[in-house]
């Protein structure tokens, strides 16, 4: 049976899981009545679809989300089995809520007036913000996640290309219903800021670097390592793949300024070294964030 994760009434993590899906939808509310709905934008998703709908009939924007979302996770729910618990229903019910509050007191004002590129922007990552949120507290946001999870069943496609597949269609449904080709250019600009900022806050913005070394000083390169930088790191055996040699390879993390430190010691003692550097988006274990304590944020 899948996964769900459930709390205890009124204990400390029910009460943060629960603050962070009112804060998470709020913010999400906010994105679209404030940044995106005004220029009409159509960010994929159920409120991509229910924007256009919104503009062709005078339909409320959430009520007409809600109508999509009810269904959606009633039939995903018969087809996938129990994937989408309570807190799921209580994102997306309050998150429609909070946008027709919030457009009937705005009426789709838009904070940022006559900039539709840096509505997209911050309509982005506010609503990234939210849901980003939402994920913490495990629940999801459902929505067209659900057709694409419906589509990846029968068809074994990837699930990340079908929800890629499935928001383009609905950005092109769109640009057909307004006839604007400004549409589907600003609406790919939220959709790639509200992406990164979900990604941000879930793994939360990473200096560190992920370095592999292959060079003859290894013992003097793991002194400085544990000595000065004091960073721990691991010994990988490797073999040349042009002779056949057997090399160390030294794997470890560092931030950004030991990162230089690290390869102005290493080209002073072996200019010949060989490193492989790359952004590490998470890092978990000792001397960093535990797993247990990303479990519990």
């Amino acid at each position: 049976m899948p996964f769900i994760t459930k709390e205890k009434l009124f204990t400390p993590r029910w009460f943060l899981a629960y603050g962070f899906i009112l804060i998470g939808t709020m913010l999400v509310a906010t994105g679209y009545v404030f940044f995106i709905t005004p220029y009409k934008i159509i960010p994929g998703g159920i409120y991509g679809i229910s924007i256009v709908i919104h503009y062709l009939t005078g339909w409320p924007l959430g009520l007409t989300a809600l109508a999509f979302n009810i269904p959606l996770t009633i039939v995903g729910t018969r087809i996938l089995g129990p994937r989408f618990g309570t807190k799921t229903v209580v994102g997306f019910i309050l998150t429609s809520v909070f946008v027709d509050v919030f457009s009937f007191f705005s009426e789709f004002r838009p904070l940022v007036d006559s900039d539709p590129l840096l509505s997209s922007i911050f309509g982005g990552a506010t609503v990234g913000i939210g849901v980003g949120l939402i994920f913490k507290a495990r629940a999801t946001s459902g929505g067209t996640d659900v057709v694409a999870m419906i589509i990846a069943k029968f068809t074994r496609m990837p699930l990340g290309q079908l929800m890629i597949m499935v928001d383009s269609v609905i950005v092109l449904i769109g640009f057909v219903a307004f006839r604007d080709w400004h549409i589907p250019l600003y609406s790919w600009i939220t959709i790639f800021v509200m992406g990164k900022t979900i990604d941000a806050v879930l793994q939360g913005v990473s200096y560190e670097k992920t370095i592999f070394i292959v060079s003859e000083q290894h013992a003097a390169i793991r002194d400085k390592i544990i000595n000065d930088l004091h960073r721990g790191g691991t010994f990988l055996s490797g073999e040349g793949m042009y002779n056949g040699s057997q090399k160390k390879v030294i794997f470890t993390v560092v931030n950004r300024r030991e990162l230089a430190m690290l390869e102005e010691f290493i080209n002073k003692i072996d200019p010949k070294a060989f490193l492989t550097v790359m952004d590490a988006s998470e890092i978990l274990g000792q001397g960093f964030k535990s797993l247990e304590d990303k479990l519990e944020d």
